[in-house]
């Protein structure tokens, strides 16, 4: 009974241990097959879709980003400091430099000894607005004129200084320096000037070939030293009336770019010898032609704009034979207005 019962009882488990170690082996391969599904290294495309779809590990990503931005624009933002830093210290540079140079001429002017005391003291007054600045000029020899002038039209002494304060009307004699600067024509002058106190020295050599010139440099000085509506030329042989003159241009205050005298348009001469000759005739047409129309020599006036516009062009303004054609020469194919006014014409009565 034993035996029978002992082998009805082994009978009865074989079966379940090889149920047993089949589900056991069935088991391990599929351990095996989810561990390998688990555990697959996905590729780099997958990681590239996965942060764009993922908002953690796009954060994460875009960080990395940023770092390395923030760091390459440092970087250059150093680099490009340090440039703008060496930028601004040479432009300081030059400033400091101009500055300098500046302050060398400005001492230079001071003490040039040719310069009137009106361009000394041009910066210590604060420059205010004149009616007129009237320029007469004159040359070396010509001390009887000028002492006829301040005898009849040309006030003296504190009259003079109040003609300006009161009026807005400054006068000057006008005048340059020797061929030998220094000598005893421009002691001369320098006496009288200390006398008179009424002369505009200016940086030119005197000469009747130099009169173009003169002028030139007359309307440069007088607009750099005063700011007036109208920048007068007149000789030392004419007399002026101020009265006259001041309500003639006063007539003309609101126009731009006035010419004033009393205009005329003489012939060229093309001969060698007679007084006036234009040696650069040819450039007026054939010869026997007339020049165009400009104001006589005696007696003209200039709005501020077009002294200015000289005081900027002078060195390339042609200068002619005679100073008057050379100032109308200067205004052709500007924008001017040429006013004819026969008060201004030398000879008319009073």
């Amino acid at each position: 009974m034993y035996v029978k019962n002992r082998g009805e009882y082994a009978s009865k488990h074989v079966l379940p241990k090889k149920l047993a170690i089949l589900l056991c082996f069935a088991s391990f391969f599929a351990g095996m097959f989810f561990t390998n599904r688990m555990w697959m290294v996905p590729d780099a495309k997958s990681i590239v879709k996965k942060t764009s779809r993922t908002g953690d590990e796009q954060h994460v990503d875009c960080d990395m980003k940023i770092v390395l931005k923030n760091e390459d624009n440092s970087s250059r933002g150093i680099s490009g400091s340090q440039h703008s830093i060496e930028t601004v210290d040479k432009a300081i540079s030059d400033l400091e430099i101009k500055l300098m140079a500046a302050r060398a001429e400005r001492e230079t002017v001071m003490k040039d000894t040719i310069i009137s005391e009106d361009l000394k003291n041009v910066e210590l007054t604060s420059r205010r607005k004149y009616l007129m600045v009237i320029g007469i000029n004159t040359a070396f020899s010509s001390r009887k004129r000028r002492d006829s002038v301040r005898a009849t039209w040309m006030p003296q002494g504190e009259k003079l200084k109040q003609l300006e304060e009161e009026k807005g009307i400054i006068i000057r004699f006008v005048i340059g320096h020797s061929s030998t600067s220094g000598g005893i024509l421009d002691k001369a002058i320098e006496a009288e000037e200390r006398m008179h106190g009424d002369f505009l020295r200016l940086q030119h050599v005197e000469g009747y070939l130099e009169l173009s010139a003169k002028t030139k440099t007359y309307f440069s000085t007088a607009v750099s030293l005063w700011d007036a509506e109208y920048y007068v030329k007149v000789d030392d042989d004419v007399h002026v009336n101020l009265a006259t003159l001041g309500m003639t241009l006063a007539e003309h205050r609101k126009k731009p770019r006035v010419y004033i005298g009393c205009m005329k348009s003489g012939p060229v001469l093309a001969r060698k010898g007679v007084k006036y000759h234009e040696p650069e005739y040819w450039k007026f047409g054939e010869v026997g032609n007339k020049y165009f129309r400009h104001a006589t020599g005696q007696l003209y006036a200039i709005s501020k704009d077009l002294a200015t516009y000289i005081l900027i062009n002078q060195d390339v303004l042609h200068k002619y034979a005679n100073e008057d054609v050379s100032l109308g020469s200067w205004f052709i194919g500007l924008d001017v207005e040429h006013i004819d006014d026969r008060r201004l014409c030398c000879g008319t009565p009073p």
